[in-house]
């Protein structure tokens, strides 16, 4: 029975390899499944279990410098990979419609497998997130769906670009939550700067409105294919998979738009904010910090806030 199965795994891993786009086989974390689904059990084993328990009897981190840095480089890193993407295909010669994956070499296509591998790497980095979380005993901000996107994405993303790299279809949410993610760590960056920037933070109001119209936008674009007389994208259950994430998550933000907004849940009372070094402590209770953000890939932290004590916390 062991023997069987372990003949199955080696011969689905052969698949794999003989599958894999031969543009991405010499990338790191790219030539097989394992690599990566060992770093992200490896993440969910430290986060639950290893974690906090080496800072269980530790007073919490102060990591401003770090997460100043953090945040910022995020904010570069993502700026440049929205650029790579534009100059790849978006916006240059990429019709908005149908666009399947580029087979070829030619340097817009290889440029577009770059950035495609650059935005995968990319959610490896934001497991820093997570550990920022732990290291500053910010258990309660560790919610189940904060863990299940962070680990997720990076595993999702590799069956994306392992199979059709170069696609403008199955790229665009890229793009785009690569620009949210410009914006949501500016205003970490700035929020973890300290009291003194506060002042530069009178658009937080509109963040769950960007990302909820991040989501629209995902679902509106890969709803074309459904109405398309023919698009001979090559693997269609990315589609599938892309407006199904898109549509989910967009509900679950309006969700939190209509508690936090119309039905006035929403924290801090004014006159009773504090200022803290990584973001707003109303009661004790931490309501903007310096890592969160979607939950994604192209999404955010539980609704991107989470009920604590009857009252809607935004994170």
């Amino acid at each position: 029975m062991i023997q069987e199965v372990m003949a199955n795994i080696l011969q689905f891993n052969d698949y794999l390899l003989k599958r894999t786009d031969h543009r991405v086989r010499d990338y790191p974390l790219m030539q097989s499944p394992i690599q990566m689904t060992l770093i992200l059990l490896g993440y969910i084993f430290f986060v639950l279990y290893a974690g906090p328990r080496f800072m269980a009897n530790r007073k919490p981190l102060h990591l401003k410098t770090a997460m100043i840095v953090y945040n910022f480089g995020m904010v570069a890193f993502n700026a440049y990979i929205v650029y790579e993407f534009l100059m790849s295909g978006w916006g240059t010669t990429f019709t908005w419609r149908c666009d399947i994956c580029d087979l070829s070499s030619s340097p817009q296509a290889l440029r577009l497998v770059r950035v495609c591998w650059l935005f995968y790497f990319s959610k490896y980095i934001e497991l820093m997130d997570t550990v920022f979380f732990v290291l500053r005993k910010k258990h309660s901000q560790i919610t189940f769906l904060h863990i299940f996107h962070h680990s997720f994405m990076p595993w999702t993303w590799w069956w994306g670009i392992t199979l059709t790299p170069a696609s403008g279809m199955g790229t665009f949410h890229a793009m785009v939550n690569a620009v949210v993610h410009v914006i949501m760590y500016s205003y970490y960056g700035l929020s973890a700067a300290g009291p003194q920037f506060q002042r530069y933070l009178w658009w937080k109001k509109y963040m769950t409105a960007i990302q909820l119209m991040q989501f629209v936008l995902v679902s509106v674009h890969i709803s074309q294919y459904y109405f398309m007389e023919k698009c001979d994208f090559q693997v269609p259950i990315f589609i599938h998979l892309i407006w199904i994430y898109g549509t989910l998550f967009f509900i679950l933000f309006s969700n939190f738009w209509f508690q936090s907004y119309i039905k006035g849940n929403r924290l801090p009372v004014r006159n009773q904010e504090k200022q803290t070094m990584n973001g707003i402590i109303s009661g004790g209770e931490a309501i903007a910090t310096s890592c969160d953000k979607q939950l994604e890939n192209g999404s955010t932290h539980q609704l991107n806030g989470f009920a604590h004590q009857g009252k809607v916390k935004e994170v």
